[in-house]
């Protein structure tokens, strides 16, 4: 059976909407693929960690989806896996995001609160793919409203990509559930 490994983004949660979405979606429309979204340390390292240990678990097909920083570890594990990929306002070089990045971290949706330090920065470069060299198994989706991250850097890095990029939004990715027909059916053909 296919899985689609759901990732999410930095200080979110496999609770995050666009995850509950997919998961829906999946077990109404497609329940031939298996929905795997874990809940991953804020520290990447360990978050690779982690995801490396379910992948070598799963059998059959795989397809990633990531939102924000999990569109970043998507792009990794996608290049690694010769897998296909859709990322949604995904981050960009984020071991560039000192200012907000550093220091306590608290997880939108369980509170709990860690220390981010430069150390945790320096891994996220070794995971960075460049340049794209497989970019027809990617769908990045991209809104121009994302107050987070500069869509624009997202839109260059993967300009040879299949990009649908939309004005207004949120990084949130407004209107996300509608696009799950063309995202399944990207990843599954």
């Amino acid at each position: 059976m296919p899985s689609l490994v759901y990732i999410h983004g930095f200080n979110s949660s496999p609770d995050s909407a666009k995850a509950r979405q997919t998961h829906a979606w999946l077990a109404t429309n497609r329940p031939d693929i298996d929905f795997v979204c874990p809940f991953l340390s804020p520290f990447p390292g360990v978050a690779m960690a982690q995801l490396e240990a379910l992948i070598a678990d799963l059998s059959g097909t795989l397809y990633f989806a990531g939102s924000s920083m999990g569109g970043f570890y998507a792009t990794y594990l996608a290049a690694k896996y010769h897998s296909r990929a859709v990322l949604i306002n995904p981050a960009v070089q984020p071991w560039l995001g000192r200012d907000y990045l550093l220091g306590d971290q608290a997880n939108y949706h369980t509170g709990e609160v860690h220390c981010i330090e430069q150390e945790h920065l320096d891994q996220l470069e070794a995971f960075d793919v460049e340049p794209i060299t497989q970019p027809a198994d990617f769908l990045v989706l991209l809104q121009t409203g994302d107050e987070v991250l500069d869509y624009r850097l997202a839109a260059e890095k993967y300009a040879d990509c299949q990009l649908v990029v939309e004005p207004g939004g949120d990084h949130g990715f407004v209107g996300f559930e509608k696009h799950l027909p063309a995202i399944i059916d990207f990843l599954s053909h």
